[in-house]
């Protein structure tokens, strides 16, 4: 009942949600299996249009004069020589990448993990401890400042997720090893996982071998309760609530609201669906619950009175992924490689003017969104007159959620310094190279700083 394809990120790189599924076997070419049906995100609102206007035109200063100003390799044949796995000491593309207090976090789909200090543009350490590990996803938990690894080792077969948290202060002094197991307690093998919620302060985990849903605290990882019901097929979670979805009868789908703290019933009722017609995604948003059945309308539903509002299947079309922006009320939808906007009356709101991504399958890991929940930057499509980019380059897009207008734009024209010709030619070369085959993205606000990583393994820094 989901929309997602399973994919490398992210994380949402803005906070939110993530989950990460065990692998039923060994599979490299799909390790990172995170759950991109829904990437949820709590921050800020925006109150007013008034501060709406401002944050366009400060939008456009912000990011005028970002340049390409380092280069960063998670690859280093001397560092990995005391990893046990060979694929491990290959060069590999970057999937993820995390920041936290001046250090990037990127993480390459072979599993390695490298941690490089802003400061002195040095790598500080890798992340992986153990000679068989194989980090798939990463998680900054900022409520005790601390980066949470979920791996899984050869001396267990790749198949149990085991997670671990490291205080940031400790990876600053180059000891990653100084950190702590968390859920040791949990069998989470495949199709168990892990999921944390930013959003509640929350984490859930699920273990197969015995159908039980735990909820932690993620401030100190103790356990709240516990879930025992083999019939619930899934689990979303939304600011202070849960939704249990339970499995299909023929005509309904049984559901419960319980609430995020406690697991107390909130309510429990069962949704009417067409016979014989295979749902599409069911997703929860506070009161609002999102049900799209196989070429059917998609209905929203109040959960207080049961009104149902339908918005017709040639105007809204199943997405690859959601993003939920909870302080605006509003959601986007990403379908073949386009980003809209929409509101919880079914109304399209912003189609954006020049936001074409570059990929295809919608990998969030490609895709920030500001904590005012006013911009979105993604590696779109480069410009097809570019000349110099031979069509193998993107462009870095910055555009107003608000407005679809594109407020800034980091391509292999406009990033570049003015130096003399030579250098300006070296530079471009680079420019361009830093800007093929984007394959993570990340936006620290607070250094106002672009990190992205490629299918080569570099990270580039675009700063001003």
């Amino acid at each position: 009942m989901e929309s997602g394809s399973a994919s490398g990120s992210s994380r949402p790189p803005y906070g939110g949600r993530r989950r990460v599924v065990a692998t039923k076997k060994r599979d490299w070419a799909n390790r990172l299996l995170v759950n991109n049906s829904v990437k949820k995100i709590h921050r800020r609102e925006i109150s007013s249009k008034r501060r709406r206007s401002f944050s366009v035109t400060d939008s456009v200063d912000r990011f005028r004069n970002i340049r390409l100003t380092e280069q960063y390799d998670t690859h280093d044949p001397k560092g990995q020589s005391s990893f046990a796995l060979p694929f491990l000491m290959k060069r590999a593309k970057v999937i993820e990448i995390v920041a936290a207090h001046g250090i990037v976090f990127a993480l390459a789909s072979s599993g390695v993990c490298a941690a490089f200090c802003r400061d002195t543009n040095k790598r500080i350490c890798f992340l992986n401890i153990f000679p068989d590990e194989v980090i798939r996803s990463l998680f900054y938990n900022k409520n005790n400042d601390s980066l949470i690894t979920v791996s899984v080792y050869a001396s267990d077969n790749f198949s149990s997720l085991k997670c671990r948290s490291t205080r940031i202060e400790y990876i600053q002094r180059g000891q990653p090893d100084a950190g702590f197991p968390l859920f040791e307690s949990e069998s989470l093998k495949w199709p168990g996982f892990v999921e944390f919620d930013d959003v509640n302060g929350k984490v859930l985990t699920y273990s197969a071998q015995d159908s039980i849903y735990k909820v932690f605290d993620l401030k100190n990882y103790t356990l709240l309760y516990s879930i025992e019901d083999k019939d619930v097929e899934e689990i979303k979670i939304s600011p202070g609530i849960m939704l249990l979805i339970f499995t299909r009868a023929q005509s309904h789908v049984p559901l419960k609201i319980l609430s995020i703290e406690d697991g107390t019933v909130l309510k429990d009722f069962n949704h009417l669906l067409h016979r014989n017609k295979k749902v599409d995604f069911i997703e929860q948003f506070n009161e609002k619950l999102l049900v799209k059945q196989e070429n059917e309308n998609l209905q929203i539903l109040d959960v207080r009175n049961a009104e149902v509002k339908e918005v017709g299947r040639t105007q809204f079309m199943t997405p690859s992924a959601f993003i939920f922006l909870y302080e605006n009320q509003l959601f986007l939808t990403f379908r073949n490689q386009t980003v809209s906007v929409w509101n919880f009356r079914g109304e399209l709101l912003t189609s954006f003017e020049d936001h074409e991504l570059w990929h295809s399958d919608c990998n969030t890991n490609n895709i920030y969104i500001t904590s005012d929940q006013d911009l979105i930057i993604s590696f779109c499509k480069g410009d097809s007159d570019d000349s110099r980019t031979s069509g193998k380059a993107g462009s870095i897009n910055i555009s107003n959620i608000w407005t679809g207008k594109c407020v800034a734009k980091i391509n292999s024209r406009n990033a570049i310094l003015n130096e003399n010709k030579k250098q300006k030619m070296i530079a471009s070369h680079m420019v361009t190279d830093a800007l093929e085959e984007i394959t993570a993205l990340y936006f620290d606000e607070e250094r106002n700083e672009i990190y992205t990583g490629n299918n080569r393994g570099l990270v580039h820094v675009w700063s001003n």
